[in-house]
């Protein structure tokens, strides 16, 4: 991975979609490069953000494929040129028709081929953290020298990912939660898939689920 020197990185938090999931966006404050991070929904409105600020999309980074996650990246993909990351282990559902919340929420069209997940981006220093257990390739973005990690569906404020979803598994999201998640710094801010931002520290001591 990149050096911890790395500068810390920028985030604008944009909830999107109807399920009103957490669209990250991540950038370097010096070379604007931009990492965009769950694209939920809403195209036009991550566009109009990124436009806003003169940033440079490098990749789409997935924590995980449900839907709500993801619906945006067709057009993001293809406005920019980039690649769309998620683990191998959601691509069957990352493609699949029925990934999809019916009457809510559409499946996705004309999704991207996925790459596998990165380990690092120029600019942007940051590890992929397995974390399955509310899907079977849910992954966690810690960036160490920035005290932050963006947890998906994974950890919430208060919360735990539902595991009553294919492909769910509770004994695995505890586990992942456990040797992942609370080892890190208690410090670390929590960035979750929804609802607002936490600290391992505040999770470890109140989430009821843990």
């Amino acid at each position: 991975m990149a050096s911890d020197a790395a500068p810390r990185p920028q985030i604008l938090t944009l909830p999107v979609g109807l399920l009103e999931a957490n669209c990250y966006l991540v950038w370097n404050e010096l070379t604007l490069e931009l990492l965009l991070l769950d694209p939920g929904d809403e195209p036009d409105r991550i566009i109009q953000a990124v436009t806003d600020r003169g940033l440079q999309p490098r990749a789409i980074l997935l924590t995980h494929a449900h839907v709500d996650h993801l619906r945006a990246v067709p057009d993001l993909a293809r406005r920019w040129s980039i690649p769309a990351w998620v683990a191998p282990a959601d691509r069957q559902m990352y493609h699949s028709p029925q990934n999809a919340l019916p009457p809510w929420v559409s499946a996705a069209n004309n999704l991207p081929e996925p790459q596998d997940v990165p380990t690092e981006l120029p600019g942007l220093a940051f590890r992929v953290l397995p974390t399955p257990g509310h899907s079977p390739g849910g992954v966690c973005y810690h960036f160490p020298a920035a005290g932050i990690v963006f947890t998906g569906d994974t950890l919430f404020q208060d919360g735990i990912g539902r595991t009553d979803l294919p492909g769910g598994d509770s004994a695995a999201l505890l586990s992942s939660i456990r040797q992942q998640l609370l080892p890190l710094p208690p410090t670390t801010v929590i960035y979750p898939g929804h609802g607002t931002a936490s600290t391992i520290a505040e999770e470890a001591a109140h989430n009821p689920y843990l």
